[in-house]
């Protein structure tokens, strides 16, 4: 089986067009759906159901293209290891990164140290939900992620490694009736409030949702918005109420900037949530059976940072 018609056949899975795939690739159409049509031959079933106006995957397809997509991962990390045997000098590095700062560290100052360190590996980086970037490294679309999952809820078949916890923290606004007091059970919200929620699949909306479910309350009225900042200025401004990483309230690298015992914009208060278990996680996802040289090096580079991190903070 050739890989330059597995990368074919993946690029038209995700455009679910052959003229767009064709560009994607630099190959002329004509060129790219004969490769396809050979690919086709060899594994004996049609992959794509094709009309006039859509391309979609048969079943042979769809069982098809996660094994591709870990085929050629697998032959990436075999050439980074082959490139690594004295050390990660060249290749490149697939990162995701969670949408919400890390508590204890700061990912840039770990990018800057590997950097100096291999500057001959490049940095590929996404950010997105905890759970899309968990099952990315799960299929081998990426070596690494940092994400907002407990141990628990990291994908089976997947390592991890804790990095961080931080404390999660209620925003109220300054004439909120919880507003006066310093701890709060999440059941002591008034059945009317509106909750501001991250964004759906991310670490801390799981761990949100956690919380309430222990506190044995539903969430109720709630919206979502894609920025913690914005969720926290929401809140302070009485649209509704939120729950946020601490880390995000409080400190020199945090989103506000904040001291403990600084008034928050607007008179806001930020109230620690009597749940001790009301922790945003923030742990490394792996494979450590095909985690390459290059990974493992920035892996350690990172617990470093956080070993450090969290140090300080005590």
């Amino acid at each position: 089986m050739d890989l330059r018609h597995l990368k074919y056949f993946l690029a038209v899975a995700e455009t679910r067009s052959f003229t767009h795939a064709a560009a994607n690739c630099y190959v002329a159409q004509s060129a790219l759906s004969q490769q396809i049509a050979r690919l086709e031959k060899e594994v004996g079933a049609q992959l794509f159901s094709r009309t006039s106006r859509s391309v979609r995957l048969t079943a042979a397809g769809e069982l098809l293209e996660p094994l591709a997509r870990r085929i050629l991962a697998d032959v990436d990390n075999a050439q980074a290891a082959l490139d690594a045997l004295a050390g990660p000098r060249r290749g490149r590095l697939r990162l995701g990164f969670m949408q919400t700062p890390a508590s204890s560290f700061d990912l840039v100052e770990v990018m800057a140290e590997y950097h100096s360190r291999h500057p001959g590996v490049d940095f590929h980086v996404v950010n997105a939900p905890s759970s899309e970037m968990a099952a990315a490294v799960l299929s081998g679309a990426l070596d690494l992620a940092v994400v907002g999952l407990g141990p628990r809820q990291v994908p089976e078949g997947l390592d991890h490694r804790i990095l961080a916890g931080d404390p999660l923290v209620l925003i109220v606004p300054a004439d909120h009736a919880l507003a006066d007091r310093d701890v709060v059970h999440l059941a002591d919200l008034p059945e009317s409030h509106q909750l501001i929620q991250f964004t759906t699949g991310t670490g801390l909306r799981r761990q949100v949702e956690a919380a309430f479910a222990r506190a044995g309350v539903e969430p109720g009225r709630h919206f979502q918005v894609g920025q913690i900042h914005d969720m926290i200025r929401l809140a302070a401004r009485g649209i509704g109420v939120t729950v946020v990483p601490r880390s995000t309230v409080f400190g020199a690298g945090s989103l506000l900037g904040c001291n403990p015992g600084d008034a928050l914009p607007y008179g806001a208060r930020a109230l620690r949530l009597a749940d001790d278990a009301a922790v945003h996680n923030v742990c490394a996802v792996y494979d450590s059976k095909r985690l390459a040289p290059a990974a493992a090096a920035f892996l350690d580079v990172m617990e470093r940072h956080a070993a450090k991190g969290q140090g300080e903070a005590h």
